[in-house]
């Protein structure tokens, strides 16, 4: 009988080559090929977020420009409607004043403004002045319909064109607004009358006529 000795288990022979470990191997092969794989899909998962990111924020900018554009116009808008119902209101209060400042006018023309109807009078004036009312209106000026409005017509023989020559009524503006237009009285050329300057010519003697007088 042959004896065994105790304390000692037998063992598999291990190859050189290493054969065992082939498995292991492998599957680190498939890891290290997984990996590029699944870095690829998440860049481009990350990129795809990024371009969204970048479009949103591209349509909120917009947005906001848009925004700012609507409420700068609205800005805009109702300070136009401000001033314009400013001018309005300020343009009907002085048209009220206006009979009262043709009387003030018409006062001192006559010298009739003294004492203290004097002082009340040109603190008025002041005031429509401090609110912007401007008159206009002077004799000599040529005709313009869009500013004066002709009550009386003649013809006078020193005017080359249509003029006023009496200031009835002075006219009232505020800023480039009229208000009232001045109210005058017009004169214009006589009818088939000639120009200064053509009848001066017509007046003088040519060459001609004036050699001939010399030598008569």
């Amino acid at each position: 009988m042959s004896e065994e000795t105790p304390g000692f288990d037998e063992k598999p022979e291990v190859p050189v080559d290493g054969t065992p470990d082939e498995p292991q191997a492998a599957d680190s092969a498939k890891e290290e090929a997984a990996a590029p794989a699944g870095d690829a899909a998440q860049d481009v998962a990350l990129l795809a977020q990024l371009d969204q990111a970048r479009t949103a924020l591209s349509e909120r900018t917009a947005d906001l420009q848009r925004l700012q554009a609507e409420y700068q116009n609205y800005r805009r808008r109702v300070e136009r409607d401000r001033i314009t119902v400013k001018e309005i209101a300020v343009a009907s209060l002085l048209t009220e004043l206006l009979p009262t400042l043709d009387d003030i006018g018409r006062a001192r023309e006559h010298g009739e403004l003294v004492g203290g109807f004097k002082s009340v009078a040109e603190s008025l004036e002041t005031v429509a002045a401090k609110m912007g009312l401007q008159q206009f209106g002077k004799e000599g000026e040529p005709f313009d319909p869009t500013i004066h409005e002709a009550l009386m017509h003649s013809y006078a023989p020193d005017v080359t064109e249509t003029t006023c020559v009496a200031i009835l009524q002075p006219g009232y503006r505020i800023g480039e607004r009229t208000i009232r237009p001045a109210r005058v009285a017009v004169a214009e050329p006589q009818p088939g009358a000639a120009p200064k300057s053509e009848s001066a010519e017509g007046d003088k003697p040519s060459g001609e006529d004036a050699d001939a007088a010399d030598k008569g």
